[in-house]
């Protein structure tokens, strides 16, 4: 099955974030740095106040702007050269009274996840994230296996990169889901996506996921997801369940969850969606379907989405 990292529109990202795991408050500081509802001057990032703006580092400050595009709290706008756009959902989220103002909630942590390595509207700048929670299928891996991966994918693709910044890009990513022992208090804090608990280090240098119900990650965010991979997928009326738990980029591969518990939060499905999505299981034919293929999801859906899963 191909994804978009085979698309040929599709230019990856490996750099930006400074080698700074995403801390706690980054996007919560990203998103006060607007200046009307909708939208962030970019200026805001580069003029001579940002390091007193934002309380932090010049490197710093870039790495917010980098965690703030890669989570999709804004975005770039064609017709808007000097400023980012605000996207709604993270609106509604991070606003003075909004649903979690101050990055608390796991709920906002298993969201930025899914922005990260899931399929947001076919846009990444996060690659290295989507490769290892996509394509590492071994039961363990090491940074080096990731390495030669990702230098072999730019290789077919024609792409120039250099092994060091995709190295630093692989401990980036590694270290924004897993502590080390001998990291400061501050890391393991500020490390946002630590509290998941989906990457272990099972040994010096060798990583393994764990899945399993993850019993914290909420049902509104994952069916955000499933509503988003679906219309990704092109819009049928059937999803199979393989394909939603071990499809490339599907909620059930990104969030790791384990077939059972998977099939168990489908099961009520139905009813967090007013019959609009129901599950079905006959004759060991797994899928979910929907009542009308031409009915478009819209923001008041993924709103609805969000409000349960903060409830």
């Amino acid at each position: 099955m191909k994804s978009l990292l085979d698309q040929d529109s599709y230019v990856p990202h490996f750099s930006g974030h400074e080698t700074f795991p995403l801390r706690q408050m980054w996007l919560k500081k990203a998103f006060e740095a607007r200046s009307v509802a909708a939208s962030v001057p970019k200026a805001r990032f580069n003029e001579d106040a940002a390091i007193a703006r934002f309380g932090v580092g010049k490197n710093m400050v870039a790495s917010i702007r980098h965690w703030a595009l890669a989570c999709g709290v804004f975005d770039e706008v064609p017709d808007e050269k000097d400023t980012f756009r605000i996207d709604p959902l993270w609106g509604s989220i991070l606003e003075p009274h909004g649903l979690d103002p101050y990055c608390e909630k796991t709920a906002t942590t298993w969201l930025a996840h899914w922005r990260l390595c899931g399929l947001p509207n076919g846009k990444h700048r996060s690659t290295t994230w989507w490769w290892i929670f996509n394509n590492m299928l071994a039961p363990s891996f090491t940074r080096e296996d990731v390495v030669s991966q990702l230098m072999d994918y730019c290789t077919f693709r024609g792409i120039k990169v250099s092994e060091a910044t995709i190295k630093r890009d692989v401990e980036a990513c590694v270290r924004c889901y897993v502590s080390k022992d001998e990291a400061s208090v501050e890391d393991v804090v500020e490390s946002m996506f630590v509290e998941l608990s989906i990457l272990k280090e099972e040994a010096r240098g060798t990583f393994g996921f764990t899945r399993g119900p993850n019993i914290s990650l909420p049902n509104g965010i994952l069916d955000l997801a499933i509503y988003e991979y679906w219309n990704f997928m092109q819009a049928e009326s059937t999803l199979s369940f393989d394909l939603l738990a071990h499809g490339l980029g599907s909620p059930g591969r990104v969030f790791k969850i384990d077939e059972s518990s998977l099939a168990e939060r489908l099961a009520s499905i139905s009813e967090r969606t007013s019959g609009y999505v129901f599950w079905s299981d006959t004759a060991g034919v797994r899928q979910l379907q929907r009542r009308d293929i031409n009915t478009s999801i819209d923001r008041k859906t993924y709103q609805r989405f969000l409000e349960a899963a903060y409830e």
